[in-house]
């Protein structure tokens, strides 16, 4: 009736299918192995190595702490904001950089208040920009990084320019 195959064992299970009249059948069903993929673990999956891109884009932005105020929060966040109070009694936010699950986020408050500086923004860094003012990145790029970096310097100085810093 069923093989005896010592593949099988462990795998098999009995169905009893019942009607109105009592017992009606009795099925042997075997469970097949399916082919998958080795499993990782939930560490590995979610442990990319965001720190060199963390790294580069905080380099970006070391210039400047001079001048503005690092809000210290937590080691996978980095951001400056203006030392003086200038919009409804708060400091404006320059720039900040969250490292994430997929990517590592760098937000540049100058884009987002000026439209002129949308405009400079090179069309290769628009690729890796999410909503007005986030820039996503997965790994170091030298060439957009010295994009980011002339943009990075270009809003510095509108914040200059408007007596931010």
């Amino acid at each position: 009736m069923f093989p005896q195959n010592p593949a099988f064992q462990g795998r098999a299970k009995t169905l009893y299918l019942r009607g109105s009249h009592g017992l009606v059948e009795v099925i042997r069903v075997t469970k097949r192995k399916t082919a998958s993929s080795p499993k990782r673990s939930a560490a590995a999956k979610t442990a990319k190595d965001f720190t060199a891109v963390f790294a580069a884009l905080k380099e970006l932005l070391a210039p400047f702490e001079t001048h503005l105020h690092v809000l210290p929060y937590k080691p996978e966040f980095y951001a400056l904001v203006t030392r003086q109070a200038v919009h409804k009694g708060k400091p404006i936010w320059f720039a900040a950089i969250r490292m994430g699950k997929n990517y590592v986020s760098y937000h540049f408050m100058p884009v987002y208040m000026n439209a002129a500086m949308q405009k400079r923004v090179p069309p290769e860094l628009k690729k890796r920009m999410q909503g007005k003012a986030c820039f996503n990145f997965s790994e170091v790029d030298p060439a957009l990084f010295r994009q980011l970096a002339d943009l990075t310097a270009a809003g510095f100085d509108a914040y200059r320019a408007l007596k931010y810093v």
